[in-house]
C-alpha cells in the first residue's frame, strides 16, 4: 500500500502543479475538524487580505495547535519559507503536541523553521529586516495578560523588511472596553491594538470585517472561550453557542515605514 504523502498528492493531481491558496486550503491532508472551522475563519479571503503569496518568508506567531501553519506551510514549501514560534516542548504539554504534529508529517512541515521562544527575554523571530510577513491569530490577548505584548510587536518589527506586513487577527471586545480587563475574556478593543501596535513603528493601513460575526454579544460566563471551538460550558446551551459560531473578530493589516 502505497503511503499518502503531500507529494504524492501534487504528483497526481494536475491541478496542484501550482499549489495555489485555495488548492492547499480545499486539500485533504487537513484535518476535517479543522476544515470544518474555515466557515467561520475564512482563510483564503484573510490571507489573501494580508497580501501573503508564496514565494515570501512568513513567521507566524504563536502558532497553537497548528490550524493556519497546516495552510502556511504546504503554501509557502516551495517557493517561500515559514517560520514558526513555539515554546520549549520539554516544558509545554502544548508545545510538545506542536513539535510531534510537525514531526510526524515531513511531507508538509519539513521545510517548516521552529524557532524556540521564552518571553518576554527569549524574543528573536528572525535576523533583522528579513521577513516579508509577520501573522497572528487570536493571540494578542494572551500577551496582554502575560504583559509583554509591546515586546512581541517590537520583535515583529524588527524581523520585518521595510515595507513588511503585520497581519492581526483578534477577538473583538466592545468599544472602550477596558484593555487589561477585558483580555481576560478574551475580547480586546480594536482601537487600542491599532494604538498599541503603531507606538513600536508600525503604521496601520487597512482592516477588513471577513471574520466579523454580529450574532456574538460578547458577554459570556466564560468569555470567548464559551463559544466554538472551545465550548468551555460543555453541553449547558451548547446549542445556542453553536448557533452564534465563533467570536466576532477584528482582521487588521500594517505595514513597517520605509524609511529610505
Amino acid at each position: 500500500m502505497t503511503s499518502w504523502s503531500f507529494a504524492n498528492v501534487i504528483q497526481n493531481d494536475t491541478s496542484f502543479n501550482t499549489p495555489t491558496l485555495q488548492k492547499v486550503i480545499a486539500s485533504s491532508h487537513r484535518s476535517i475538524e479543522n476544515r470544518a472551522r474555515d466557515h467561520d475563519r475564512h482563510p483564503l479571503e484573510t490571507l489573501e487580505f494580508f497580501g501573503v503569496s508564496s514565494n515570501q518568508t512568513v513567521v507566524e506567531l504563536w502558532s497553537g495547535g497548528g490550524w493556519y501553519t497546516e495552510i502556511l506551510a504546504p503554501f509557502l514549501r516551495d517557493r517561500g519559507k515559514l517560520i514558526v514560534t513555539n515554546f520549549d516542548p520539554t516544558k509545554s504539554k502544548p508545545a510538545k503536541a506542536f513539535q510531534d504534529k510537525l514531526a510526524a508529517s515531513p511531507d508538509i512541515f519539513g521545510k517548516v523553521k521552529v524557532v524556540t521562544i521564552d518571553p518576554p527575554q527569549r524574543l528573536n523571530l528572525a535576523p533583522d529586516n528579513s521577513v516579508d510577513v509577520v501573522l497572528t491569530f487570536r493571540n494578542i490577548h494572551n500577551w496582554i495578560i502575560s504583559g509583554y505584548a509591546d515586546k512581541v510587536y517590537t520583535a515583529a518589527f524588527q524581523a520585518l523588511k521595510p515595507n513588511g506586513i503585520l497581519g492581526v487577527e483578534e477577538h473583538r471586545a466592545k468599544p472602550g472596553t477596558n484593555l487589561q480587563e477585558s483580555a481576560k475574556t478574551g475580547y480586546i478593543d480594536e482601537n487600542a491594538v491599532i494604538a498599541e501596535i503603531e507606538k513600536v513603528g508600525f503604521k496601520f493601513i487597512s482592516k477588513s470585517e471577513i471574520n466579523a460575526n454580529p450574532k456574538d454579544t460578547k458577554d459570556y460566563p466564560d468569555g470567548v472561550w464559551t463559544l466554538p471551538p472551545t465550548l468551555r460550558l460543555g453541553e449547558k446551551d451548547k446549542d445556542r453557542y453553536l448557533a452564534i459560531g465563533e467570536s466576532d473578530r477584528m482582521t487588521l493589516k500594517f505595514i513597517k515605514p520605509s524609511y529610505n
